[in-house]
């Protein structure tokens, strides 16, 4: 029989029983899905564990409350905060449950100092937005001058910075002159007083190269330099900016946006102070180039003049070559005429001989007048022929002398060269004001000094 006073179990096959593991593993979830993501929390360190699987196990906690965290191994390596219990950090963690133990836990990925931390995330933020901007790009960089006429120097006037600075530009080149505008490094204030002495640079135009250096510190001592007042000034800048702040592993925003990032105040002044010894090297090489050059061209313009005065010859000796050639010309025509006299008298002399043998003594005669008329007609066309010659050779030489240089100085004129280069002027325009230059006449040279120019067109 059934019990009626007692109500009927039902059966198990309708009832969800979660056992231990699916109950942790969907409060797991619940708690990652309503956390996406990573969160930042800041609180202190306490309970630290450090096991030797190289994990790192500890507890966050505030004036009422705590969680547990669980730092691991890769990512603890990458963290450079020293843990101890007592430290106030900030940290980038993962919410989520231990399913072993079912404990509520934050897997921590970032964790630092919490005051640092604060200025770190407000210096990465910045970053970001200068970087989007264009204001680190690296086609908005200046040049360095090669060698500055004057340093700009943007420092605080107490501590080593300025010594240092002003030390290394004296044994690099002292000849370079260094103009100080004195500015606070840190501090309430400091940012905008570094930037209102850039502008004053700016403005002055005094310099042609700037240096803005400080010496190391913390990031909150550095903090001036990651202003973005101090940004934008340095990107506003038209005279070239190395920015030497801190040491080698300190870079600030102010290093970014600078033409050039030195790893210190001293490397600053190296890298805009060129070497004096590499400069002397360089003006004693460009000298010797210089005299090697300039001996060259001596020799080459020696050589040549050497060739010129080889190749010149004097109007003189042309019209002594002509008159031995004329004469040469007037002996073989006096010898070739006698040649052909003599010729034709012996034909003469022959047919003379053959016609006494034949005995015709009319015909004779009147060969003899003819030989005689030709005769005499022959001489007097030799003598005519002879004085047409003489009279072609007289004018031959008048017509050398005429256009020979020395008689054209002996009409009164002159030739006119170049007292430097011997170059004959032509052309008056060629002239100018203070110049040299050689006259040479009949009898003489002049050496005159132009004092006017005229053209005569």
């Amino acid at each position: 029989m059934i019990d009626q006073s007692r109500p009927a179990a039902q059966p198990s096959l309708f009832r969800d029983i979660y056992t231990v593991s699916r109950l942790n593993r969907s409060a797991k979830q619940l708690l990652e899905n309503g956390f996406p993501g990573f969160i930042w929390v800041e609180g202190e360190l306490s309970n630290l564990s450090l096991p030797a699987s190289g994990h790192a196990y500890f507890s966050l906690k505030d004036a009422q409350s705590q969680v547990r965290c669980a730092l691991f191994r890769a990512q603890l390596r990458r963290i450079e905060t020293k843990l101890q219990d007592g430290v106030r950090v900030v940290l980038r963690a993962r919410v989520s449950l231990y399913e072993g133990r079912g404990e509520f836990q934050l897997v921590v990925e970032q964790l630092e100092e919490a005051g640092e931390g604060a200025l770190r995330r407000a210096l990465e933020v910045l970053k970001r937005q200068l970087h989007q901007q264009g204001l680190f790009d690296v086609s908005h960089k200046k040049p360095l001058p090669r060698l500055p006429k004057r340093i700009g120097l943007l420092t605080s006037t107490s501590g080593a910075v300025l010594h240092d600075i002003v030390t290394t530009l004296r044994r690099r080149f002292p000849a370079i002159p260094v103009l100080l505008y004195p500015i606070p490094v840190q501090g309430e204030g400091a940012a905008e007083q570094i930037a209102s002495a850039i502008a004053l640079a700016c403005a002055r135009q005094e310099c042609d190269a700037l240096i803005l250096a400080r010496g190391g510190g913390s990031l909150e001592d550095l903090w001036a330099f990651n202003e973005e007042v101090v940004a934008r000034a340095i990107y506003a800048s038209d005279i070239p900016i190395v920015c030497g702040v801190g040491h080698e592993t300190d870079v600030t925003i102010a290093d970014l946006v600078a033409d050039m990032r030195a790893p210190t105040p001293t490397a600053a002044a190296e890298l805009l102070s060129p070497s004096q010894d590499e400069w002397l090297g360089y003006f004693q090489y460009q000298q010797n180039r210089l005299v090697r050059l300039a001996t060259d061209a001596v020799v080459t313009r020696q050589q040549k003049l050497d060739w010129l005065t080889a190749r010149l010859v004097h109007p003189k000796q042309r019209i002594r070559v002509a008159l031995d050639q004329l004469h040469n010309l007037e002996r073989r025509l006096r010898l070739a005429t006698l040649a052909q006299l003599r010729t034709r008298s012996t034909r003469l002399l022959t047919l003379a001989g053959r016609l006494s043998q034949r005995s015709p003594q009319a015909r004779i005669q009147a060969l003899t007048q003819r030989c005689q008329h030709v005769m005499s007609r022959l001489t007097a066309s030799m003598q005519y022929y002879l004085e047409h010659q003489r009279q072609r050779l007289r004018a031959s030489a008048q017509g050398l002398h005429a256009l020979s240089p020395l008689a054209t100085l002996q009409r009164g004129y002159a030739i006119v060269q170049r007292a430097d280069t011997g170059a004959v002027v032509r052309d008056a325009l060629e002239l100018k004001q203070g110049d040299q230059v050689n006259a040479r006449v009949a009898r003489g040279r002049l050496h005159c000094l132009v004092k006017n120019v005229k053209d005569t067109e």
